[in-house]
């Protein structure tokens, strides 16, 4: 079997890239493949600060040469994607010329409004790239550059979550509550979460922190609202029991590249109210069924006589499409077609 490293910003945090590399590593381990993983912060192997998004200055070339020196094949997580540390990203480029790398896309810089003045990725004779959908496959194509899509996968039974626990450690009794699951930044879309709860009385629970500078406009957010909120995830409560402690999922993103709590909705049997972003019609091209951001009546129709069919309908979608029992298989085939064995 092979040397695989898995290279990327940072590595074993809650963030999607974290949370789908972690998934890529379990299903090469277990086909065999030796893995290490390198990345600026957070839990990897390898630590080269120089590879953080927030880095002084990149890592010195023969640094970065020697860590990767005996790898048959190099993933790069999203640090070649987004253009977010580009003196990391033309140092890997540059120790990467000569070697076998694989680049695993979950953003593209032409997506953000403000990094879209920027350059995107460079192929090789011995890169290959793979998309999480098929818009960014396509706008690479037209780049010149050819991807594989391969889109993220869940668990299709994941851990029960406590509900009763978990909703008294944030101290709601019966009110409804909507469950953001996500960073608050300007793309995430606060206000429709804002407007949804306030249609429905619900408390919105805002499970991340707010990022990219966006701390003080989303408090003059959060101020000029009615909305009670919740925010942070108490000690001891895990992302299930965040799932069973809501009634509904909302995601209002104006853009995702996946998005992934859409399907952790479906897994976790909570019913979804969310904007029509991009990437979302192909994800219900599969046959999914949500409540869009506007359907707040048909909404609180469902809440007031749940339909246990429906949660089934799209459990079953997600266990034929999207399984992550199905994940070591794609990625198999994958590495054979680029000759890793």
């Amino acid at each position: 079997m092979s040397r695989i490293y898995v290279v990327s910003f940072r590595l074993g945090g809650t963030d999607g890239v974290s949370i789908e590399a972690a998934k890529w590593i379990d299903a090469l381990s277990s086909l065999g493949h030796s893995i290490t993983t390198v990345a600026g912060e957070g839990t990897c192997d390898i630590t080269l600060p120089g590879l953080a998004i927030n880095a002084d200055a990149p890592p010195a070339h023969d640094e970065l040469r020697e860590v990767l020196s005996d790898a048959d094949l190099v993933i790069v997580e999203n640090l070649c994607s987004l253009p977010l540390n580009i003196a990391a990203r033309d140092a890997l480029y540059e120790v990467l010329k000569d070697k076998k790398a694989l680049f695993h896309h979950h953003d593209l810089p032409w997506q953000r409004s403000h990094l879209a003045h920027l350059s995107g990725p460079l192929d090789a004779t011995n890169w290959h790239h793979v998309t999480i959908n098929d818009l960014s496959r396509r706008e690479l194509q037209n780049r010149g550059i050819t991807a594989t899509t391969i889109m993220n996968s869940f668990d299709c039974n994941p851990p029960l979550g406590d509900r009763s626990k978990t909703r008294s450690a944030i101290n709601i009794a019966n009110e409804t509550l909507v469950l953001l699951p996500t960073r608050a930044i300007p793309r995430k879309n606060i206000d429709g979460a804002l407007q949804l709860c306030a249609s429905l009385d619900a408390v919105l629970w805002i499970l991340g922190p707010a990022e990219d500078g966006y701390d003080e406009e989303l408090a003059a957010l959060l101020d000029k609202s009615t909305v009670e909120i919740r925010r942070g995830v108490p000690s001891g409560v895990t992302i299930h029991d965040a799932y069973a402690a809501c009634d509904v999922v909302v995601m209002p993103s104006t853009w995702e590249g996946f998005g992934n709590p859409v399907l952790e909705s479906v897994t976790h049997r909570r019913p979804l109210s969310v904007y029509p972003y991009p990437v979302l019609n192909e994800i219900e091209s599969y046959g999914f069924e949500f409540f869009d951001l506007d359907e707040v009546n048909e909404l609180k129709e469902f809440l007031s006589n749940p339909n246990e069919n429906f949660y089934e309908r799209n459990l079953n979608v997600t266990g034929q499409y999207f399984n992550l029992n199905d994940l070591p298989k794609r990625l198999a085939k994958l590495l054979t077609g680029i000759g890793i064995s």
